[in-house]
């Protein structure tokens, strides 16, 4: 017992005191420190690195800073490693698997399906991008990013109606021959000759007149030309009024107006039936395009074309008016169109010699031509008796004979064809009768830079492009066409055409409700890459008074046939030149996945997206 006092003495000592409290502090600390650790994000100080539990990942954006390299990388690690082999994660047996969204047209069998979400549409959001100004301020960093972008120049004034591949001077005065309107056709820059300013705008133009009330009316600042008005102010095409240009209707045919015309037609052959049995027409040498404009009240979409000659603005005019056209000609090469497009086909006076090559031009009609269609043709041999008039007359009458074409109505100064429905007349015919059937390794659909030929294109042994469905229901109905498509999809063809409809007219809504197009002035739209044309059925489906130019790129598969099978419009093209039109024609151009799809393009022709930009 003496031995122990002294050393209780010292515990009672202060140093013993301070060392005591001290190691206490250190113990709690640690027992703190990897308490905390193991469910939170781990200190610095633990080399001991413990998984945060699965159901406590938090999916989040992160902004990483550029300064992020001059640091030490510990800890800037902000994806979960991997777990140790053989330890479960903690409360794996509590934890639901996460819920996995569809977000395509293959169902979790791998088969084909349309159900499936292509967003949510929150109103509050769409609303306020649709209001916002579309200014943005980029930051890096804490400092303001600045970039210098080069203006182009503004071309000449005498350019302001230039469209590139037909008012191309040099090389038109290079072709050996131009008496079969070589002139009128494609003759495009080559390479590093390219537009490289802005097309200048007309003095005193002013935003369109919208539509309907353009059919009627445009500002004359807008097409300051006044040739037609001179040559045709007398056949009621064109006039001047004021500070405007003014459409009564007419035509070079129909000078007591477009409505009285297509009464005719509709009374001459009542199976014609505007806006259900026919939907889709092309009309040559359109003038004004007044015949394709009062076709549109009927729920029929006229494609009017006509080249730029003489009466060099008339497609211009057509287009300000808000009514479907295209600089197009009869000359050399194949239409930009499919075979079997268009249900309707006018000509009046339309300026064609049909008959000249052993048919060449007419050849191209009937391979337009739908199968069970018809070709309105008014011009004077239909109706006058010069000896010379009448010799055409017979010429033309013989050539439709050939062609297997019944004359349907001859009434006045109109004549009325139609096309058969099958191939049994062109079977049955002598083998030496003239023009000869083509070849059936020939593809009637392949247009881009291919000649006409001088042969008659048999129709599909399947009827495939005769049957399709009255208007609208041919809009939604599956064409039979879209078996023919060359493309990867086989059996589930049928499912992707669903999907794209349904994916167009749902995103199409979310447009609709965002920027106010119902309300808009859009009435001129090209979407230039249309797949199956969901995009303009959207648009027809929601009532949006607008029409839709169609463009399939070369560089991908053929739908056209299918656009037009559905009773819309298009063309083929490809984005690595200009596109034959006007200046100021579109009011939207809509290019969802062009850019992609062409991009292949630029490493071997770096000009491709020149001509889509400008």
């Amino acid at each position: 017992m003496k031995d122990i006092g002294p050393n209780l003495n010292f515990i009672k000592t202060p140093a013993f005191i301070k060392i005591t409290a001290f190691a206490i502090i250190v113990l709690s600390c640690f027992y703190l420190g990897k308490h905390y650790s193991d469910g939170y994000q781990q200190l610095s100080f633990f080399s001991t690195f413990h998984s945060p539990p699965t159901d406590s990942i938090i999916d989040v954006a992160v902004g990483v800073s550029p300064n992020v390299g001059k640091f030490s990388d510990q800890n800037l690690n902000l994806t979960a490693p991997p777990s140790i082999p053989g330890s479960p994660p903690k409360n794996s047996k509590n934890a639901p698997p996460p819920a996995v969204e569809r977000i395509g047209i293959v169902d979790e069998d791998g088969a084909m399906s349309v159900e499936f979400e292509v967003g949510e549409f929150d109103p509050h959001s769409v609303e306020d991008l649709g209001n916002s100004d579309g200014e943005e301020e980029k930051k890096v960093g804490n400092r303001d990013s600045t970039v210098k972008i080069e203006n182009f120049r503004v071309c000449e004034a005498s350019m302001q109606d230039y469209i590139p591949c037909l008012d191309n001077v040099e090389e038109i005065a290079r072709l050996n021959s131009t008496e079969r309107g070589e002139k009128y056709e494609r003759h495009c820059p080559g390479k590093g000759e390219g537009l490289d300013c802005l097309v200048p705008m007309p003095q005193g133009y002013k935003p369109r007149i919208p539509w309907p009330a353009s059919r009627d009316e445009v500002w004359f600042s807008n097409v300051p030309h006044t040739r037609l008005v001179e040559d045709k102010g007398g056949q009621n095409w064109i006039s001047i009024k004021g500070d405007k240009f003014v459409f009564p209707g007419g035509g070079t045919q129909f000078i007591h107006g477009a409505d009285q015309y297509l009464d005719q037609i509709s009374q001459m052959v009542p199976d014609i039936a505007f806006g259900n049995h026919t939907r889709v027409v092309l009309d040559i040498g359109c003038g004004v395009a007044s015949f394709g404009a009062f076709l549109l009240q009927r729920n029929v979409i006229t494609l009017s074309i006509a080249p730029k000659d003489v009466h060099e603005n008339q497609i211009q005019f057509a287009l300000e008016r808000g009514v479907p056209a295209m600089v197009a000609v009869f000359a050399t090469h194949r239409l930009l169109y499919p075979s079997q497009a268009f249900d309707l086909i006018h000509c009046s006076r339309c300026r064609i010699n049909w008959t000249r090559d052993d048919g060449i031009l007419l050849l191209e009609v009937n391979r337009m031509l739908r199968a069970g269609g018809y070709f309105a043709w008014a011009a004077q041999p239909v109706y006058k008796h010069e000896e010379n008039l009448q010799e055409q007359w017979k010429e033309m009458e013989d050539l439709t004979i050939r062609l297997c074409w019944e004359l349907v109505k001859k009434e006045g100064y109109i004549a009325i064809w139609r096309k058969p429905l099958n191939n049994s007349c062109y079977l049955n015919r002598d083998t030496r009768v003239q023009p000869p059937l083509c070849d059936p390794n020939d593809d009637p659909d392949d247009v881009w830079y291919v000649g006409m030929k001088p042969c008659i294109t048999l129709l599909p042994e399947n009827g495939y492009g005769a049957n399709v469905t009255t208007w609208p229901a041919r809009l939604n109905d599956l064409p039979e066409r879209l078996q023919t498509i060359e493309m990867d999809a086989y059996i589930s063809r049928k499912e992707i055409l669903k999907a794209d409809t349904k994916f167009w007219h749902e995103v199409i809504y979310g447009y609709v409700h965002a920027y106010h197009w119902n309300d808009s002035k859009l009435r001129n739209v090209m979407d230039m890459r249309a797949g199956f044309g969901g995009f303009a059925a959207a648009l027809i489906d929601f009532q949006v008074d607008c029409w839709v130019m169609n463009v399939v790129p070369v560089s991908g598969f053929n739908t056209l046939p299918v656009i037009y099978d559905r009773g819309l419009i298009g063309v083929r093209h490809d984005w690595c030149e200009p596109f034959d039109t006007y200046p100021r024609t579109y009011d939207l151009l809509h290019a969802a996945g062009l850019f992609s799809i062409e991009q292949k393009d630029v490493i071997s022709q770096t000009s491709c997206l020149r001509w889509i930009e400008c």
